[in-house]
């Protein structure tokens, strides 16, 4: 178990970029695979990118291309940098251990809130 705290968001416009991050306090980081999950307003929680405590990524269909996921097991840290933003992007961000299920491990943090819009 870890505390996830999650920063990065904005309000940007369609065609931006920006880098999300999350710091993992606590627990052993390093062995769990991470993801990164986004919750729009009246829709579920999905997971957008997965990475692997080996480093292997894997992306949901609808950022593929357009996102990056990495991850810092020294700092703790991972990161979704986003680029080509759409409207349909506007969601809270969140990060979370990913089981094999790639279901949210940990407690969920506060999130970050992406707001892409013209």
């Amino acid at each position: 178990q870890a505390q996830l705290l999650e920063s990065g968001g904005g309000f940007l416009q369609p065609g931006g970029s920006l880098r999300l991050s999350c710091a993992a306090s606590g627990g052993n980081f390093r062995i769990f695979a991470m993801g990164w999950y986004r919750q729009a307003p009246g829709k579920q929680r999905e997971l957008v990118a997965r990475i692997s405590n080996g480093g292997n990524t894997n992306y949901a269909d609808s950022v593929k291309g357009r996102c990056t996921i990495s991850r810092d097991n020294d700092k703790k840290m991972v990161y979704l940098q986003m680029s080509s933003l759409k409207t349909e992007d506007t969601a809270v961000y969140y990060c979370n251990a990913a089981d094999s299920d790639s279901r949210g491990m940990w407690d969920w943090g506060q999130g970050t809130q992406v707001t892409v819009s013209s």
